[in-house]
C-alpha cells in the first residue's frame, strides 16, 4: 500500500497555496481532488497538471456519508497501485473534512500537508475574535442539538438549497427570524467573495449557494438576552444564590422547597389535562426551575455538580434501553417496560417483592396503591380477569356500610374499611388501564367547573348558592351536568 499525502488547498485562490502544497503538486505523483470546484484548481490547469476529481460521486449518491465512504474506498484502491499519491482537499485537511477523518481511521501511511482553513478569512470578514468562543459545525449534518447560543458558530458544507433551507428552519426555531447572520460565498477568494449580513428569514432568498458557502451565526449577546439555554438558567440561579442575589433564594434549602417540586409537577399535569400547550411550556419551565434550584444548592454544599445530574440521567437512559443502544431486540412496549424494571432491580440489587415495594418512592396514596398493586401483579399475585376487582369493590363497599352501621362516624374501623374500598377501586382502575390519580383529578376539575356554572346561573336569577335550598341547587346541578 502506497503512502497518501493529504494536501490542504487553502480557502481562496492559488495565492493562498502553501509552499508545501505547491511542492506536492509538482512532485510527479498522481493527483486526486475531492472536488475541482475550488479556485486553486486554476494552478493545476495553468501548469497542465493532470488530476482526477471525485465530483462525479456527489451526483451518484443521495447521502453525503456514502459519498465520503466511496471517496475513501477509491483512494485506497489507487494507493494500492502506487508508491505514493496526492489527495487534495479545500482549506485545511484537519478542519471540517470528513474524508480525512475516515482516512485517518484506516491502517494507512498518511502525511498531512497543511493549508490555511476557511476559518481565518471568515473571522476576518465578520470581525470576531474566536477566543470568545467559536463552534464549527457541518451543515450537511446540522441539528438543533449542536447549537450553542452562547458562542459564535460557523456552519460549513452548505452545498445546496436543500441544506440551506433546513439550516434556516432550525436557526429560526432557536434564534428567531430576525437574528442577524452572515451568509458568505467564496470567503477569501479574490473577485468572487460575496458577503450578505441578513436576518435569518432571508437566508434562502439570496439565490446564492455553492461548494464554498458558509454561514456565520453570532452568539446571543448578554445585553440582548431573550433566549436562554440550560447553562444560562444555571448561571441565573447561581447569581440569585450569590451575595449579590435575592435574599429569599439564598435562604432556601432542599427541605424548604421540596413542597414546590410536588406542586409544580401537579401544575404540569393540569396543563396537560387542560390541553393548554402555552401553559404546559411555562409549567415545564417552572418544574425545571426546581431541578436547577436543587442542583445549585447541592453544588454549593459540595454534594454534587449539576453535570452529575445530567450524566446520571444519560447513563441511566442508555443502560435501560439496551434495545436502542446495543443489540438486544425488543418489539413491544410492554417488553420495554419489563426490561427497564429488570435492569433497575439488578442495578439496585433488589430481588424480593418486599424489597421492590419498599423501594417505591413516597407518592400520594392513589399513585402509591396503583404502583404497589402493579408490582404484586408482576409475580402473578393478581385477579385472573376484571370480574375479580369488580366483585371486590362491591364486597368492600358493603363492608364500609356494615362498619358505619355498627360504629358510626370517625371510628378507626370505618376508616380501615373505607381504605380497603379505595384500594379496591384503584385495582379496578388498573384493570381498566386508567390512572386513578389522573381520573380523580379530572373529576375534581369537572366538579369545580360545574359549580362555576351553577353560580353563574344563580346569579342570572339574582340569587346566591348559599341562600338556595338543596332542591334548587339540584336543579342547577342537573343544568350544569348537561353542559359538562
Amino acid at each position: 500500500m502506497g503512502k497518501i499525502y493529504i494536501i490542504g488547498l487553502g480557502p481562496g485562490d492559488e495565492s493562498s497555496l502553501t509552499l508545501g502544497a505547491i511542492n506536492r503538486i509538482n512532485s510527479g505523483s498522481k493527483h486526486f481532488l475531492r472536488t475541482e470546484k475550488h479556485p486553486t484548481v486554476k494552478y493545476f490547469k495553468d501548469n497542465n497538471i493532470e488530476y482526477k476529481s471525485y465530483d462525479y460521486i456527489y451526483d451518484t449518491e443521495e447521502d453525503f456519508s456514502n459519498v465520503y465512504k466511496r471517496i475513501v474506498m477509491e483512494l485506497k484502491e489507487e494507493a494500492a497501485k502506487e508508491d505514493e499519491i496526492n489527495y487534495y482537499v479545500p482549506g485545511n485537511p484537519m478542519v471540517a473534512e470528513k474524508t480525512v477523518e475516515l482516512l485517518l481511521k484506516e491502517d494507512l501511511e498518511i502525511e498531512i500537508v497543511s493549508g490555511m482553513s476557511f476559518i481565518e478569512p471568515l473571522i476576518e470578514i465578520v470581525g470576531r475574535d474566536p477566543i470568545n468562543g467559536l463552534k464549527i459545525v457541518d451543515g450537511a449534518e446540522f441539528d438543533s442539538l449542536v447549537v450553542d447560543i452562547n458562542v459564535d458558530m460557523i456552519i460549513t458544507q452548505v452545498y445546496n438549497e436543500r441544506i440551506l433551507s433546513e439550516v434556516k428552519i432550525i436557526l429560526s426555531e432557536i434564534y428567531g427570524d430576525e437574528h442577524k447572520i452572515w451568509l458568505i460565498h467564496s470567503g477569501g477568494v479574490k473577485n468572487e467573495e460575496e458577503v450578505f449580513k441578513i436576518p435569518i428569514f432571508e437566508l434562502d432568498r439570496t439565490g446564492k449557494v455553492g461548494a464554498l458557502t458558509s454561514i456565520f451565526v453570532p452568539k446571543i449577546e448578554k445585553k440582548d438576552k431573550k433566549i436562554f439555554d440550560f447553562n444560562d438558567i444555571m448561571g441565573i440561579m447561581r447569581l440569585l444564590r450569590s451575595n449579590e442575589g435575592c435574599p429569599w433564594d439564598i435562604e432556601q434549602t432542599h427541605e424548604s422547597i421540596r413542597q414546590s417540586l410536588i406542586e409544580e409537577a401537579y401544575e404540569v399535569v393540569d396543563a396537560i389535562d387542560s390541553g393548554d400547550i402555552d401553559n404546559l411550556m411555562e409549567e415545564l419551565g417552572d418544574l425545571l426551575l426546581q431541578v436547577v434550584f436543587h442542583s445549585q444548592i447541592a453544588y454549593e454544599e459540595g454534594e454534587f455538580n449539576p453535570i452529575d445530574v445530567t450524566s446520571a440521567l444519560g447513563n441511566k437512559l442508555i443502560l435501560r434501553h439496551p434495545h436502542v443502544f446495543s443489540q438486544k431486540n425488543v418489539e413491544k412496549s410492554d417488553e420495554v417496560v419489563y426490561n427497564w424494571n429488570k435492569i433497575k432491580y439488578e442495578s439496585r440489587e433488589l430481588t424480593t417483592l418486599t424489597e421492590k415495594l419498599k423501594d417505591l418512592p413516597k407518592l400520594p396514596a392513589l399513585m402509591m396503591s396503583f404502583k404497589v398493586q402493579d408490582k404484586a401483579a408482576e409475580i402473578g399475585f393478581d385477579w385472573d380477569d376484571i370480574q375479580g376487582p369488580i366483585d371486590k369493590v362491591s364486597e368492600e363497599f358493603n363492608e364500609v356500610l356494615d362498619a358505619y352501621k355498627e360504629y358510626g362516624k370517625k371510628h378507626k374501623h370505618v376508616e380501615e374499611e373505607l381504605g380497603d374500598l379505595l384500594f379496591a377501586v384503584v385495582n379496578l382502575a388498573r384493570f381498566l388501564d386508567v390512572n386513578p390519580e389522573v381520573a380523580l383529578n379530572r373529576t375534581v376539575n369537572k366538579f369545580i367547573k360545574r359549580l362555576e356554572l351553577m353560580e353563574l346561573k344563580a346569579k342570572e336569577k339574582g340569587k346566591d348558592l348559599k341562600n338556595m335550598t338543596l332542591e334548587e341547587m339540584d336543579i342547577l346541578w342537573n343544568y350544569a351536568k348537561n353542559l359538562l
